[in-house]
């Protein structure tokens, strides 16, 4: 996506996130997963090789959008929280093509930069629980079904598996060095109805929708890995 600035809240120039920084990331993540720990990925290749995607990730702990984002087939675009963006790391996860999304209400700048991403044909990530937790999509914002719905980009379901099974010994927030973790990737569906409309009946019925089809991959997906 090319880069260029706009007017955001209170003024500030916002640039829109890069295709080119997250490819960047891409790498990095490659080379920070693979090294630090041994990603099983199972069903990349149902990831669509162009047009715009989201990836709708279960989340246990911290490591699951970097092992997306290192083990995915296409560049990711993660909405994160802007608590993450501190010090060294606002710069870096900007530049890595990440959204910084304000959670306290409606980040109408995170919006209009993630609905960029998929116009432009990328790849958007978004954790639809909202917050670490079980990763088991039992409680689903609403979020997920306005970005599906509004721009018609098919989901990519994605599991992550064994991120939050143990604790490592070196450092006691992330799992054992070397370990390994899953990540299963499912098959595309359309989260809306085909009708088009965007109303709170519509956004209501493409969540049940999704919550439906995000259960059913994560039972597979631990049935295949056996966790």
């Amino acid at each position: 996506m090319r880069r260029h600035p706009r007017r955001g809240e209170a003024g500030r120039e916002v640039t829109q996130p890069s295709e080119r920084g997250a490819e960047v990331g891409r790498r990095i993540g490659v080379g920070l997963m693979y090294g630090l720990w041994k990603p099983r990925v199972l069903g990349s290749w149902r990831v669509p090789a162009s047009g715009p995607v989201i990836f709708a990730v279960n989340h246990s702990h911290n490591i699951d959008g970097p092992m997306v984002m290192g083990v995915a087939p296409r560049p990711t675009h993660f909405l994160i929280k802007k608590e993450a963006f501190v010090g060294p790391l606002d710069p870096f996860l900007l530049g890595i093509g990440q959204v910084k999304v304000d959670r306290s209400g409606a980040d109408r700048t995170a919006i209009t930069q993630a609905l960029d991403v998929l116009s432009a044909g990328g790849v958007l990530g978004i954790f639809p629980e909202g917050t670490r937790g079980e990763g088991d999509f039992a409680a689903l914002r609403a979020g997920l079904a306005y970005f599906a719905v509004r721009s018609g980009a098919p989901v990519v379901p994605v599991a992550v598996l064994g991120s939050s099974e143990r604790r490592g010994r070196l450092i006691k927030g992330l799992p054992p060095l070397r370990s390994r973790i899953d990540v299963v990737f499912g098959d595309p569906f359309e989260a809306g109805d085909g009708s088009g409309r965007r109303t709170r009946k519509a956004l209501d019925e493409a969540t049940e929708r999704i919550q439906k089809q995000l259960t059913a991959h994560l039972e597979n997906a631990r049935r295949l890995t056996g966790r």
